[in-house]
């Protein structure tokens, strides 16, 4: 046995364990709840991570005491979220009432033991604000996936499973991973998927058990059965069902499929008579009285006792703003149940922890056998740290009795909030995120940490010790412990920080610690050509998604549909196939390379790796192998296009497919990623090219790599421009309605914007388009698709222009004199105007040059019968388009376009813009802070087209929300604004203000140079190499 500490440890020390490596927050040492006098009472605990703590209660203690005893244990500020339960006299699992008498809820509690769980689930796990708290939840997830509660695909379960061993053992290794696989079960079903697994953790290389933990929540949140406890019941029928409870409101199962569920704005009251569980329902004038009240039959009225109290807390935790005050005693007699929610509800959590300066501490991850960093550790000097590769393999409690495992855990999955849920790995005692830091840099900056290997966990064949946590329960007094050998020690030196890039791991509102931060900053390398590398890393990872639209969700799509005959889905497949898999091989290699550059690689290879050139040389000659598959991507859009044309299902499936939020710009635009991409190399290139002096090791393999890229380009540069005006042409069609054969071989777009015409009625807003053969002016329709109506065409070949300010009085006029009609237009500016009269004359002059005459491109229907050039379309308000949170999901299909932009804006964008947007793309996460609040929230922000979408992490499938940025400004904040932060620029328009901060100097330039080439025309300038279109 081992001999008690000659002094008690500080609460929040564990047995055995030599160094910990999070982060709580609650004080050392905090005082215990205080309790009233009487006899003491061992009850004993079993926590998440399968170790059994016994902790002293007096006989007369309510259940609030032992609940805060096991907090204070674990250092644990959210404690809310959590619950005790245990199986009562009638073999029932139930919840340990705070307010009762904790011996009068336990008959027998030498006999019992209770388990502390999760008990609420929010619908966002970034709304957890403690690493040490999604830690928690993840050991949750990895017990209910254990125990067959978490149903879910193969796919799911490998992927989860996977993000658990990067938790636990770190980066891949061949044998290693094989073996922990083999002595740990985390599946029932694991050896049919094993092979799944270990792919899924070859794709995890760098990655710290904190970001494994996000990633695992990412990932369970969006199953159906994530959270859920299922209480069997029947319907009226005799149906067999089962009921939940969710943050959403009641849930109602048929086997592990949801059939319905009741929100809570819906219910009007929640009651139970002996064995009918009552949902009253408020009423809904488009049904009859009698359908307002639902009833389900349950096994018992205890039964129904114990869903309808965790009902009455679900709803109390979620919906309430803070705790429910006691009903006052009845004088005479009771009616009803006096049981109430008792504890902090769910905002108030959330306001403590970000109003409340908690100081931070280390804590242990159980089973985590890797070493990660900890910025909180005082004694941190050197802030790299290699993670050692240790084979360790702990024993997992999947195989221990039923009696250390949960039951059915209540969903989270609708959603009155965005829908995100939490949960978290493998282990113990968590990581809990910083309560002072930023939402956003939580999510990314805090990792979870691993204690160093314990020598019994390190053989998993040998047997419990007794002085092992299994082997031996501690005992917890007041909240200090007896009987423990070491304490938590100071966090190691050098432990590893993940990069900005790496995934969100804190939610939004948190405020930044500063000194934190800055720490963070100078952690990782300061080159220029590292930064460099990592813009590659970052635009490369937004790249293989938009890669995964094609090869994988389209190709669900259209594989599934005979509308698409078997040759052109054949041509797609053969074209983008071997191109998605060679650059998943090149990401890897990428990944690989920056993580030995920022020294958070396990990997035991020796070397120079502070370079790039070398991957960027070998893959570029692998991409030339490729160009045959690249000069097909051109006839793919084709051919695309002509099935579209030729059937209309095809059309409807194509056009769903866009509605899909995985398909965040045009299809088309997708189809043409290969061949932007190739600019995007030769850019990057040049800029390594252009920092290093032709001494450094690195400049030979760049400027070879820049030759051949260079090359790649000039030979495909004909094809890329024409496909991208084909594109274009396709795409401004379907926002146009009562035009026929806009797509034709020999017109050019060149410019679309907004202009004011002159009528009978004065300026009426109109949105024109400048082909290189006609102009076409529209207005605004009101069709479900919000497409614009085509008012009239105006022939160029002919046309004239000429400044008519002074002549009709009207600021930044024009009239345009056609062969058939004159057309007087106002330009909202003079620059404005002065851009559309330099395209009109440069149209006007391809129009004479061209030997074939202009096509008609209004439909026979509009040419008979003109519209009425009086009919305004009515506008709408720049709060539609640009909320500070557009979700994407709320915007209709084919409202978010740069047309509707530039009809929102009053501006105008041309060809060339969208030639320059193509090469100005980039990737990366930044922090964002809105005008009026006060946190930092880290996203992961992609800019292409025009516009800014925001993710929660590079490994999101889909945006959050959107920023279209034409017709903003970008500025560095002035001293009156009180931003006193480095590299830190502003988005304004009108009273929209956005504050964006970036890593470094050269991510800062970076991005302030992409976004002007987006805010305004005026900005924009014209590259030589794209001049040539005209």
């Amino acid at each position: 046995m081992v001999e008690p500490a000659d002094k008690p440890s500080a609460a929040g020390q564990r047995l055995g364990a030599p160094d910990s490596f999070g982060v709580s927050t609650l004080e050392p040492g905090l005082r215990p709840p205080s309790q009233p006098p009487g006899r003491q009472v061992s009850i004993r605990v079993q926590m998440l991570d399968d170790t059994q703590e016994v902790f002293q209660i007096s006989q007369r203690s309510p259940g609030k005491v032992l609940f805060d005893l096991v907090c204070v244990h674990l250092n644990l500020a959210e404690g809310d979220y959590f619950g005790l339960e245990y199986q009562d006299h009638r073999k029932m699992t139930v919840w340990l009432d705070l307010l009762k008498p904790t011996l009068k809820q336990i008959r027998r509690p030498k006999n019992t033991i209770l388990r502390f769980v999760v008990k609420f689930f929010p619908p966002d796990h970034t709304q957890l604000l403690e690493e040490l708290t999604r830690y928690l939840f993840a050991l949750q997830i990895k017990r209910d996936l254990a125990c067959g509660h978490l149903i879910c695909n193969d796919t799911s379960a490998a992927l989860m499973v996977s993000h658990i061993i990067q938790s636990e053992i770190g980066d891949f290794d061949e044998t290693q991973s094989w073996q922990h696989l083999l002595h740990n079960k985390y599946l029932p079903d694991q050896d049919a998927i094993r092979d799944k697994i270990t792919d899924c953790h070859r794709k995890h290389v760098g990655q710290t058990p904190a970001e494994s933990d996000y990633q695992l929540l990412e990932i369970a949140r969006r199953l159906e059965m994530y959270g859920v406890r299922l209480h069997p019941a029947k319907d009226r029928e005799g149906t067999k069902l089962s009921l939940a409870v969710a943050h959403i409101g009641v849930l109602v199962f048929q086997g592990y499929t949801k059939i319905n569920a009741f929100n809570w704005s819906k219910v009007r009251k929640l009651s139970f008579k002996r064995k009918k569980f009552l949902i009253k329902l408020r009423a809904d004038p488009a049904q009859s009285a009698h359908h307002d009240t639902l009833e389900f039959a349950m096994a018992s009225r205890d039964c129904c006792k114990v869903f309808w109290k965790i009902c009455v807390e679900y709803h109390a935790f979620f919906r309430l703003f803070e705790e429910p005050k006691p009903k006052p005693k009845p004088i005479l007699f009771t009616r009803g149940s006096s049981f109430r929610f008792s504890g902090r509800t769910q905002k108030q959590i959330i306001d403590y922890v970000k109003d409340s300066e908690l100081k931070k501490l280390p804590f242990e991850r159980k089973h985590s056998k890797i070493l990660s960093n900890s910025s909180m550790s005082p004694e941190s000097s050197s802030f790299r740290s290699r993670v050692p590769k240790e084979s360790a393999m702990s024993v997992q409690l999947a195989d221990q009795p039923d009696s250390t495992r949960l039951g059915h855990r209540a969903e989270c999955n609708g959603s009155e909030e965005p829908s995100a849920a939490t949960s978290t790995a493998n282990g113990f005692h968590g990581i809990a995120a910083a309560p002072g830091s930023d939402p956003i840099q939580s999510r990314q900056n805090h990792h979870g940490t691993g204690s160093a290997p314990d020598p019994q966990f390190l053989n998993p064949e040998s047997p419990g010790s007794e002085d092992s946590p299994a082997g031996s329960p501690r005992v917890v007094v007041n909240g200090s412990v007896n009987g423990s050998t070491g304490g938590l020690g100071q966090s190691p030196e050098g432990h590893h920080l993940s990069p900005l890039t790496s995934p969100l791991l804190t939610d939004a509102g948190c405020v930044r610690n500063d000194d934190e931060e800055e720490a963070r900053r100078k952690k990782f390398p300061t080159d220029k050509a590292y930064f460099i590398a990592k813009e590659l890393l970052t635009t490369e990872r937004t790249y293989l998604k938009d890669l995964q639209v094609i090869t994988e969700s389209f190709h669900g799509v259209a594989g599934k549909d005979e509308a698409f005959p078997d040759p052109v889905k054949n041509l797609i497949s053969a074209s983008y196939d071997p191109v998605h898999n060679f650059h998943q091989g090149f990401l890897k290699e990428v990944e690989q390379r920056l993580a030995q550059w920022e020294g958070r690689s396990n990997a035991h290879i020796k070397g120079d790796y502070q370079r790039i050139g070398d991957i960027l040389l070998k893959n570029i000659q692998g991409l030339r192998q490729l160009t045959v598959h690249l000069q097909k991507h051109s006839e793919c859009l084709v051919e695309l296009e002509r099935v579209c044309r030729s059937s209309r299902k095809a059309e409807v499936v194509c056009r769903d497919f866009e509605q899909q939020r995985v398909c965040y710009l045009p299809l088309n635009i997708f189809l043409l990623r290969p061949l932007h991409r190739l600019l995007h190399y030769k850019l990057i290139l040049e800029r390594l090219c252009k920092h290093y002096p032709p001494t450094h090791e690195d400049f030979r393999d760049c400027r070879a790599a820049l030759a051949d890229i260079s090359e790649m380009v000039q030979q495909l540069q004909g094809t890329m421009m024409k496909m991208e005006n084909f594109q274009k042409l396709l795409e401004l069609k379907k926002d146009l309605t009562g035009i026929d054969n806009l797509a034709i071989p020999g017109r050019e777009f060149i410019r679309l914007g907004c202009l004011s015409k002159l009528s009978g009625k004065g300026l009426q807003q109109r949105m024109f388009f400048l082909f290189s053969d006609s102009l076409v002016y529209t207005s605004r329709g009101m069709t479900p698709s919000n497409q614009f109506k085509v008012h009239g065409q105006l022939p160029l070949y002919g046309m004239t222009i000429r400044e008519s300010e002074e002549e009709w009085g009207v600021p930044h006029s024009f009239t345009l004199f056609g062969l058939r009609q004159s057309v007087v237009v106002a330009a909202s500016c003079a620059s404005e105007m002065e851009r559309w009269v330099e395209d009109i004359r440069m149209a006007i002059d391809l129009a004479e040059q061209s030997s074939s005459p202009s096509t008609d491109l209004l439909s026979s229907s509009l040419s008979d019968n003109k519209l009425s050039e009086d009919g305004g379309a009515e506008l709408e308000s720049e709060e539609e388009l640009c909320g500070s949170r557009s979700s994407l999901e709320r915007q209709g299909h084919r409202s978010n376009t740069t047309v509707h932009v530039c009809w929102h804006r009053n501006t105008s964008v041309s060809m060339v813009d969208f030639s320059v947007a193509v090469e100005n793309q980039l990737s990366g996460n930044l922090l964002r802070k809105f005008k009026n609040s006060n946190g930092w929230q880290k996203l992961w922000v992609v800019f292409t087209n025009f516009s800014l979408f925001f993710y929660k992490s590079h490994q999101d499938d889909y945006p959050l929300a959107s920023l279209p940025l034409l017709g903003y400004s970008v500025t560095v904040p002035s001293e009156s604004e009180n931003i006193h932060k480095d590299y830190v620029f502003k988005l304004h328009f009108k009273s929209h203000v956005y504050y964006f901060r970036s890593e470094s100097e050269y991510t800062f330039e970076r991005w302030m140079e992409v976004i002007r080439s987006a805010t305004c025309s005026a900005s924009r300038s014209l590259p030589s190499t794209r001049k040539d279109l005209y």
